[in-house]
């Protein structure tokens, strides 16, 4: 584990984590699993049974968990995604709203296991820091309306078009 990973997300799912990584890793490019750990005897799952995954996706490892039913994902934690394109939102949102996911309201989705992403064009936050509060107000009701991002839609909106 490098320095970066000195604090690492601990994602908890019922049974799903092995299934979960693999979906992850396969969303991102070079996405990869590091390592899987499995429950022992007298633990409280039956031994075998996956305990942790450890996987890297987009230069993040992150860690699942099988803990059992007793919590659920809420969007009080969600992952944020800064993207370069239209295309790379467009991309991941299709990827990680497939078989079950859901979209959200800008630019928030949960993914099949209820996840919460957030999808962020990173020319968002060149929009966001203009000093004319006009702009900025405009931009911000035009992402208001929006499920997925567009970014030409915000510039149009951030221009007054």
């Amino acid at each position: 584990m490098s320095a970066r990973d000195k604090i690492m997300p601990c994602l908890w799912f019922d049974r799903q984590a092995e299934e979960a990584a693999k979906f992850y890793v396969s969303v991102f490019e070079n996405g990869r699993i590091l390592d899987i750990s499995h429950y022992d005897k007298g633990m409280h799952m039956p031994e075998g049974t996956v305990l942790t995954v450890i996987f890297e996706i987009a230069g993040r490892t992150i860690q699942a968990l099988n803990g059992g039913p007793s919590f659920a994902f809420s969007e009080a934690v969600s992952l944020s995604i800064d993207c370069a394109s239209q295309a790379e939102i467009d991309d991941l949102w299709r990827k990680l709203t497939a078989d079950g996911g859901s979209e959200g309201p800008c630019g928030w989705l949960k993914d099949k296991y209820g996840l919460s992403w957030q999808l962020v064009p990173s020319r968002l936050w060149q929009l966001v820091k203009d000093p004319d509060p006009a702009k900025t107000q405009r931009m911000w009701q035009a992402l208001l309306q929006m499920k997925k991002l567009d970014i030409a839609k915000l510039e149009a909106a951030h221009a007054g078009e």
